[in-house]
């Protein structure tokens, strides 16, 4: 895993969010059994935004608590799942995105665990917390997009969808985890996020 993100340096940023707030996300990795595996959060239902989706564990970037969206990124993946900052090696920063509904610009974080970590989900903000194999999320039938109408302009955008067994990963995370992926398979991410071609 970490040698896939050896000298990589993030390509150009999609467009961002004009006045969005700053926002991190952590991508909890680790490998058990030969297996690559990444570490995912359900939201309640008494959420007041994004009720029941599937997110990385993060949250906005507090200036007066973080040094920086790093430091966000590994707070909130400890206040959300338990997850202790020292225990994670954070190996690469991927895009920063901007999101038209929830106004932020989310910079997600890769960071390495050694083994399955010790995770506990807070249940104010965490319904559910587990993990799925690279190799789930990279079979044939998992991924499909679409092209949805949507944002203060209406204009139409791709949007990524992993239908796991259980549950539905879409939206931000599913972007985020398209470009993620498209690293660990040596592809690049065109357009708005859609089409991907050999590097």
């Amino acid at each position: 895993m970490r040698s896939r993100f050896d000298g990589y340096v993030p390509p150009p940023e999609p467009p961002l969010q004009p006045g969005g707030r700053a926002a991190a996300v952590l991508l909890p990795v680790f490998e058990e059994e030969g297996e690559a595996r990444i570490v995912l959060t359900r939201r309640p239902e008494t959420m007041p935004s994004h009720r029941g989706e599937i997110a990385f564990p993060g949250g906005k970037v507090e200036p007066t608590v973080d040094h920086d969206a790093r430091d966000a990124a590994l707070r909130e993946a400890h206040e959300e799942i338990g997850l202790r900052p020292e225990l994670v090696d954070v190996i690469a920063a991927l895009p920063t995105l901007g999101t038209v509904v929830g106004q932020f610009n989310i910079t997600p974080f890769v960071g390495v665990t050694d083994g399955r970590p010790i995770v506990t989900a807070d249940s104010r903000e965490v319904d559910r917390v587990f993990d799925v194999t690279l190799t789930e999320l990279l079979a044939d039938d998992v991924y499909h997009e679409e092209r949805w109408s949507w944002g203060f302009d209406g204009a139409e955008r791709a949007m990524q969808f992993y239908e796991l067994a259980d549950e539905t990963i879409w939206g931000a995370t599913a972007r985020i985890l398209t470009g993620f992926l498209a690293r660990i398979v040596d592809v690049e991410v065109t357009g708005d996020w859609g089409d991907w071609t050999r590097a």
